[in-house]
């Protein structure tokens, strides 16, 4: 299987101008093979700090940019399903396939962002609901996306025999992602459901999701094989040594961890150190990168990973 990489170039902290400009630039100009924007209301990391930046809806601007451009596949890393009904998500994806001709990469995971869910009054539920939610959304979006007149009764979502017209453009669906790294139950969903799963942390942390979800499959029947394993990790490309230990010290005050792993866990460095970087993910199973920037998304930093990095592992 050929090495895939995308990039999450993302619609916070930018203008709408902004950012049309970069995906046509990198759809155009890059070796990307997806680009992603992602599924929040508010900017920053995860609480109030920082959070009050510009930050457009997801999928309505991922159908703008599915008609801007032509060639990348394209996809939300990953869909909050705490967010929408199922079943309208469901209807909202079909949308943007066929908008885009076919290129849609479908994400969903059980949400994670605290302060965004109380800042607006959006139900965030337990993390076990969570979880049990999101395993009753894949079944209703699939049961929609495969089933005429499909009929569901869970816990949490329910389907009366709806019809779904048009179809998707690609059959039988879109690749589903689900993102997560929850070993009881998220990579069991994963294993169940899922065309690609989306982990992230350091090359041992990701082989050992790897391992945990191959057993998984072997539990439900599942061939391991079918199942893309992708990860997001962070990307700073620079030779600059204070703005990389700035970038250790917040990545592992947000991961809570030790700064070797915080440095191990990021793409970072001169072109060299990504470079190995790359290949000790590869070497722990990775088939699929997606690349996030913080807090913005650096053009040129792109550009260059696509010039002189991708090549190397195609």
């Amino acid at each position: 299987m050929a090495m895939k990489f995308g990039a999450q170039a993302t619609q916070a902290g930018v203008t709408w101008e902004e950012i049309l400009s970069l995906w046509q630039e990198l759809d155009r100009d890059s070796s990307f093979d997806h680009l992603w924007l992602m599924d929040h209301f508010v900017t920053g990391m995860g609480t109030a700090f920082d959070s009050a930046g510009p930050c457009m809806e997801g999928w309505t601007a991922l159908a703008a940019l599915a008609l801007a451009t032509s060639r990348v596949r394209l996809g939300i890393l990953v869909t909050g399903n705490t967010y929408r009904h199922p079943a309208v998500l469901a209807k909202m994806a079909t949308t943007v396939d066929q908008i885009s001709g076919g290129r849609l990469e479908f994400g969903l995971g059980a949400a994670w962002h605290t302060y965004e869910h109380g800042a607006f009054a959006i139900p965030f539920y337990t993390t076990k609901e969570r979880l049990e939610r999101l395993d009753e959304a894949v079944q209703v979006i699939k049961l929609l996306w495969t089933q005429p007149r499909p009929t569901f009764q869970g816990r949490y979502y329910q389907l009366d025999q709806p019809p779904y017209n048009p179809p998707n453009v690609q059959q039988p669906h879109p690749p589903f992602y689900i993102g997560g790294g929850g070993e009881k139950r998220t990579l069991r969903t994963v294993a169940k459901y899922a065309d690609a799963c989306n982990v992230s942390g350091t090359p041992e942390e990701v082989r050992h999701k790897f391992q945990v979800l191959e057993r998984h499959c072997r539990e439900v029947g599942r061939d391991y094989s079918q199942v893309r394993r992708t990860m997001q990790v962070l990307l700073f490309l620079t030779d600059d040594p204070a703005f990389r230990q700035r970038v250790v010290k917040g990545v592992a005050a947000f991961r809570r961890s030790s700064e070797e792993d915080a440095r191990r866990s990021v793409l970072l460095g001169s072109l060299d150190e990504v470079k190995a970087g790359v290949q000790s993910f590869i070497d722990a199973g990775v088939q699929e990168f997606i690349l996030a920037q913080f807090p913005r998304v650096h053009r040129e930093s792109l550009l260059r990973f696509s010039r002189e990095v991708v090549p190397a592992f195609r």
